[in-house]
């Protein structure tokens, strides 16, 4: 069976770090893959850190062409929806996910991982993000509702055994800056019409503005998404790390799809007030997977 990289289910963790990486000009990405490898062993943790790895489905594919779903590829074009609202495409070659109990052992695990793959590769973004009121998000409402339990998560998020990728998922990464002045400038009744849901208690509205944002990404129609959102930024500019986990990719671009109004022309009420700036997908290995590139014996 191939185990899964424990830090997509590590719940909990207050302190978190998105670093993503290019390969240098010229650069091997056999090499990039081995030295992300060797960063760690990522059945366990180091230091109070979880560690997540992934890579452009074009570069992982080209080192293992069965070693993922045949029709997933990179975030390589911007989404363009209704009214020219464009989702930006912004791929990257590898990603790095560190959560942890407090930044300080995130900043010298991230600095570490940036040194060690310095010589293959250069940060192409780096974002850190914690925690607001617990589970809300900076709208001030709670985040991933739908989310499915950690008991009912692995078969949302991980590719089946005896496909291609078992043990894998796909990540959608995206940054979103919230236009903090415009949304707070709407009472609470028009930002409830926006989310969809009431904001102290989290109760969907009935009935359903067709604009709204439970509506626009509404599971049951485009199919079930681990969320492991964060909060990032400072007071004068901040937003939300979208991470979407999915056994498919179809889930993820079908939601971004809606949201953008792509087929029917409706956007999501919410992309008025906060817009994405980076987008990436990419597949993330099995740690089995992931440690046939490693040159670092695995510890026990």
């Amino acid at each position: 069976m191939n185990a899964p990289q424990s830090g997509i289910f590590a719940l909990g963790n207050p302190s978190h770090a998105y670093l993503e990486f290019n390969l240098q000009p010229g650069g091997d990405s056999h090499a990039l893959v081995t030295a992300m490898a060797d960063l760690r062993e990522p059945r366990t943790t180091i230091g109070g850190v979880n560690l997540v790895s992934g890579f452009r489905p074009e570069l992982w594919r080209n080192l293992v062409p069965d070693g993922l779903p045949g029709d997933l590829v990179g975030f390589n074009e911007d989404l363009v929806g209704a009214d020219d609202y464009v989702m930006p495409a912004a791929q990257h070659d590898a990603v790095l996910w560190l959560s942890g109990s407090s930044y300080d052992v995130i900043f010298d695990e991230a600095r570490q991982a940036i040194n060690a793959l310095a010589q293959i590769a250069t940060v192409a973004d780096e974002t850190s993000s914690w925690p607001y009121r617990r589970y809300r998000d900076l709208t001030g409402f709670e985040d991933g509702t739908k989310n499915p339990s950690l008991l009912a998560a692995p078969a949302v998020v991980l590719i089946p055994e005896g496909t291609a990728g078992a043990g894998g998922t796909i990540l959608l990464l995206q940054q979103w800056v919230h236009d903090a002045a415009a949304w707070e400038s709407l009472p609470q009744s028009a930002q409830e019409g926006v989310i969809g849901r009431t904001k102290p208690d989290s109760i969907e509205l009935d009935p359903q503005p067709p604009d709204s944002h439970v509506s626009r990404t509404d599971q049951e129609k485009f199919g079930n998404i681990f969320r492991r959102n964060m909060p990032y930024g400072t007071v004068t500019a901040h937003g939300t790390m979208f991470v979407g986990f999915s056994a498919s990719q179809r889930p993820l671009r079908t939601m971004l799809e809606s949201m953008a109004g792509v087929a029917d022309g409706v956007r999501d009420a919410l992309t008025r007030y906060t817009k994405p700036v980076t987008g990436a997908y990419y597949f993330i290995p099995s740690t089995d997977a992931i440690l046939r590139f490693a040159t670092i014996a695995a510890s026990v």
